[in-house]
């Protein structure tokens, strides 16, 4: 775990319980709304969420879904996610929310990983859910609603809102210590094996307090959930800070621009974070020319760089986007800008917030001053204690005194702003989604034509980065490069399938044989 005895994590886990954090925010402000349901119209008052809650972890109960066992969710942005979520917290099992944009044996792999045993799905997801329940032999598959169950053949599992609406309304919720697990949150290795980034409720805390330092968060704001909640984003940024706060959360199931806009124009929107493709969405749409924005007073931003183009033409409608810097293995909030020095410092993440520290170091791992670049390293109740089930990738991930090892490269100026210089690691960041080349590379070796496979980001004016992959032919085949996208589609979700294919005599390569990325990534710029 992140550190080998640390004295302040056990003063905390004796003298500081976390105790049910929508349980105690429905007694402080019962009749605030809680969650609106842009699609249903459903809103939920704290009270009701509470409640909602409680009958969710009954219905977990009954299904001998207990302390520390593992469930699962696939669904599109809902009220339910929430209730489940919070169902969780009060029962101490483990939410697995699972990628929709994964195929089933990707998310198989998860599926078996997590030990998972029951899955709720929503309809948009149903065929994927029942695939998978074809390939997992010990899965049970449970309908939300009962919309979902009628439209389906799996009629021998009662769908979950049926069940909840006839639970108990009461429930004993567990006291829980800072190191608990709450959730866990599948991220893909540099190896292509998905990695369980634990979530914590201290994590949960210290993001909550991160968040309310960088953009003053209050009960009396209101966010949109739109970013998907397989994602720390989704959930955190800033759907999770602001239901602890007591603001109002607008619960999109996905983004659509139209939809977000419409909630800016009608002024129901305070705070929110996006990815630059979102802001490319919404300043090319039609509407952004006359878009008010003046009830926002806080927009984040995060997962790739965002061009300069953009941030001027907001600025010079009167609107400031922030940058910031964060990881699933963060919490996420480690950085954001500050308003008042978003102008004069483009291109810079921010300070640390409040519960983060950071260090900037060499290949020693001694300190670096002001404007030269190396390693980022970072610490604090935000950082994960580990990984779930994998001590190795945990150990990896910390340094013996419990600083986490980004494999960024950053630098720090003289006022103490820090930048993202580039990535130590070979993840590449499409639409905001994080991939890892040896995974998409794994899927094009199975191809009988691809002796090897070598994939990396390259730039792309509307993703941010796509995929490059460059590709060795065995010997005899000629490979129709054409077919390729949709072979990709059979073992890929779709912002993993590369966009170009390079087929080479083999590549330029080390002494050692390692294959220099480098090499290929001016190949690919030419």
């Amino acid at each position: 775990m992140q550190n080998k005895s640390d004295p302040t994590t056990d003063l905390l886990q004796a003298h500081f319980p976390v105790y049910d954090f929508i349980g105690q925010r429905a007694i402080t402000s019962p009749d605030s709304i809680a969650l609106e349901d842009c699609q249903s119209g459903e809103q939920l008052s704290y009270k009701e969420l509470n409640i909602r809650a409680n009958q969710a972890a009954n219905v977990l109960e009954n299904l001998d879904i207990n302390n520390q066992d593992t469930v699962a969710i696939l669904c599109l942005n809902c009220n339910a996610f929430f209730e489940l979520l919070f169902a969780c917290g009060k029962s101490g099992a483990i939410l697995i929310p699972l990628n929709w944009r994964q195929t089933a044996s990707e998310t198989k792999v998860i599926v078996d990983d997590s030990q998972v045993r029951t899955l709720f799905y929503d309809e948009f997801n149903s065929k994927l859910a029942h695939e998978l329940a074809n390939i997992c032999p010990k899965l049970s598959i449970i309908p939300l609603n009962n919309k979902t169950h009628e439209a389906t053949s799996n009629k021998s599992a009662e769908s979950y809102d049926n069940a909840r609406d006839s639970a108990s309304a009461e429930y004993n919720a567990l006291t829980r210590g800072v190191d608990h697990i709450w959730y866990l949150l599948y991220t893909s290795g540099t190896t292509g094996k998905p990695k369980a980034v634990i979530q914590s409720f201290g994590m949960a805390l210290a993001n909550y307090i991160n968040t309310v330092q960088a953009i003053d968060l209050t009960s009396q704001d209101s966010t949109a959930n739109f970013l998907p909640l397989f994602h720390t984003a989704g959930i955190n940024l800033y759907s999770l800070p602001t239901l602890i706060s007591g603001g109002k959360v607008y619960v999109l199931p996905k983004f659509e621009a139209d939809s977000l806009i419409d909630l800016i124009a009608q002024n129901k929107l305070s705070i929110f974070f996006a990815v630059p493709a979102i802001y490319r969405a919404i300043h090319e749409h039609p509407k952004f020319k006359t878009l008010s924005f003046s009830a926002v007073r806080s927009l984040g931003c995060g997962g790739a760089p965002i061009q300069e183009y953009i941030l001027k033409e907001f600025s010079d409608r009167g609107v400031t986007i922030c940058n910031g810097f964060g990881m699933t293995e963060t919490g996420p909030m480690t950085f954001l800008m500050d308003n008042a020095h978003a102008a004069k410092k483009i291109g810079s993440i921010g300070t640390p917030k409040l519960l983060t520290k950071a260090r900037i170091v060499n290949e020693q791992g001694e300190d670096l001053p002001a404007n030269e670049a190396g390693e980022l390293l970072l610490s604090g109740g935000n950082i994960t204690p580990g990984y779930w089930g994998n001590p190795e990738a945990t150990e990896k991930a910390f340094d013996q005194d419990g600083w986490m090892h980004t494999g960024d490269v950053a630098k720090r100026d003289e006022d103490g702003y820090y930048y993202i210089v580039d990535r130590i690691k070979d993840m590449y960041i499409s639409g905001g989604e994080n991939v890892y080349p040896a995974e998409v590379e794994s899927a094009l070796e199975q191809h009988p034509e691809i002796l090897e496979a070598v994939v990396i980001g390259i730039p792309d004016q509307k993703w941010g980065e796509v995929g490059c992959a460059f590709l060795h032919v065995r010997e005899g085949y000629t490979l129709d490069v054409k077919a390729l996208h949709d072979f990709s589609r059979k073992h890929l979700a779709p912002y993993k399938t590369p966009k170009q294919f390079t087929v080479m005599d083999d590549f330029p390569r080390t002494a050692a044989g390692k294959v220099k990325k480098n090499e290929l990534r001016k190949i690919a710029s030419k």
